[in-house]
């Protein structure tokens, strides 16, 4: 499938890299109602700490773990995002999820993405560590966790300090593999039948979609929170007011 991934014109050309080497990958999904900086910054640190050639991120088209109410028109969001990461190195948008239409489940994107990459292709899934203790409501989590594994990124009050990586850890072994160990106290795990899971820092930016969405209805300007290009096209198309 060519363009199983639905790949924006900032995609990435190809799953291998000049001289033969085979991509390394992340898919970053969610809502991105609206994206913003703090959306930006983990993606950007994120492929930088894994040596990642791109991360990709997925707007979700009807996310079945949120509630739709407030939730922007999927091809805004699909819009934002792009405008967003243009001229970013390394960051891209695929509309594989929008395309598909109805809830959109991490495991078929993943599949599609696994099925239209080489085999040596590596794959990484980007989340935040409170979608991630959800993960067990997911879909076929067990396969998605087999299948690829896991970045996890701390919520920024604790920046992946040692309170997140035990609650992460009691949850791997209450949930999802009792033998689940943390490795060396870096914040990486391991468990039987389980690819991978990293804890993984990036800068603690304290905002949200939510808080812009707050500030939007309120009049308030989004300066410096959301990329410039992203506030114009909000307030062109009168979004969340």
């Amino acid at each position: 499938m060519p363009q199983a991934a639905g790949r924006s014109s900032s995609g990435r050309g190809g799953s291998r890299r000049r001289g033969g080497r085979a991509a390394r990958l992340g898919l970053f999904g969610g809502t991105f109602n609206p994206i913003h900086v703090g959306h930006l910054r983990a993606a950007i640190e994120v492929r930088e700490g894994f040596g990642l050639d791109e991360v990709i991120l997925v707007p979700a088209a009807t996310p079945p773990h949120k509630p739709a109410a407030g939730l922007a028109p999927a091809a805004d969001r699909l819009a934002m995002a792009r405008l967003a990461v243009r001229g970013v190195r390394g960051l891209s948008v695929s509309d594989a999820e929008i395309r598909r239409g109805g809830p959109s489940y991490t495991i078929d994107t993943v599949r599609r993405f696994l099925a239209a990459s080489p085999p040596a292709a590596e794959l990484f899934l980007i989340v935040g560590l409170d979608a991630f203790l959800e993960i067990d409501t997911w879909k076929s989590y067990r396969e998605l966790l087999a299948l690829v594994p896991v970045i996890v990124i701390p919520r920024p009050a604790a920046a992946g300090g040692p309170t997140e990586r035990r609650a992460l850890g009691r949850f791997l072994r209450a949930r999802l593999a009792r033998r689940a160990r943390e490795v060396a106290g870096q914040g990486a795990f391991c468990a039987p039948g389980v690819r991978g899971i990293h804890l993984f820092p990036v800068t603690p930016l304290d905002i949200s979609s939510r808080l812009i969405r707050q500030l939007l209805a309120a009049g308030r300007s989004i300066r410096f929170l959301a990329p410039d290009a992203v506030g114009r096209y909000i307030e062109r198309r009168g979004l969340y007011r």
